[in-house]
């Protein structure tokens, strides 16, 4: 079983404590920091769609992409009605991102950059995001830090809702620079009242500051800077979650 075909469908209530409004204020703080082009923006890795539509609904015209059918499924049907412009998904992967036109910014958010473990793949979807930018638009996304994900190696962690049970444990690679998540979900079916299993492996590699700002360079980005988590100052050391805003120039 690939990634998220089986945790898409409780993946909302395991991330019940993501507060997307939260993340889409931190987003305007960099559009208003940096005036975009035009309202366009593209929502890459989007997942289930929750900050496509709470971007969304502020009245930005939202483009969201991921590589999981199941995940978009549930983006869609979130994000039918409300909006002042209902968005589009696509079905792709972030290095074989195309788009039928440019957009003004692209967000990047809640680690995806991490799950994309080889760097040339990497450096490849930066280079699609530019590509599809407009001259001028920005480029947001963050990463879960290193000392974060080294930090989580050996540890088992639990989360339950009234109807999902998942248990998970971390191994980190200090070879592969691979943290490893090993997940076992068990799912309540209303209809019968039966617990459906699940097992999935998720894996995200550790980049570093000095890493990524590379690959947005060779990738042709500018005006490289990098914040703390949800903040508009520089990350600390040991900070866990580091974000990144690059400009396609003019």
């Amino acid at each position: 079983m690939s990634s998220y075909d089986f945790l898409a469908g409780c993946y909302d209530a395991l991330t019940y404590d993501v507060d997307y409004s939260a993340w889409a204020d931190y987003i305007e703080k960099h559009f208003r920091k940096n005036p975009l082009p035009g309202n366009t923006v593209l929502d890459l890795a989007c997942g289930t769609g929750s900050l496509t539509r709470e971007l969304a609904l502020r009245g930005y015209e939202l483009i969201g992409v991921d590589q999981s059918p199941e995940m978009l499924s549930r983006a869609a049907d979130k994000n039918r009605g409300g909006s002042p412009i209902e968005p589009i998904f696509l079905c792709q992967s972030m290095e074989k991102l195309d788009l039928y036109g440019t957009v003004d910014a692209c967000v990047c958010c809640l680690d995806s950059v991490n799950y994309v473990t080889d760097p040339k793949k990497l450096r490849r979807a930066f280079q699609r995001v530019r590509l599809f930018l407009t001259p001028g638009g920005l480029f947001l996304f963050d990463i879960n830090s290193s000392a974060k994900l080294e930090g989580l190696d050996g540890q088992v962690f639990l989360d339950e809702t009234e109807d999902t049970y998942c248990v998970w444990r971390a191994e980190f690679s200090k070879r592969s620079r691979i943290c490893s998540y090993f997940m076992d979900i068990f799912r309540l079916d209303e209809s019968t009242g039966q617990w459906d299993r699940g097992e999935e492996l998720h894996r995200e590699r550790a980049y570093t500051v000095p890493e990524l700002t590379a690959l947005l360079e060779e990738a042709g980005f500018t005006d490289i800077r990098t914040f703390g988590n949800l903040n508009m100052r520089a990350p600390k050391p040991n900070e866990p979650r580091i974000f990144f805003t690059a400009r396609k120039e003019i």
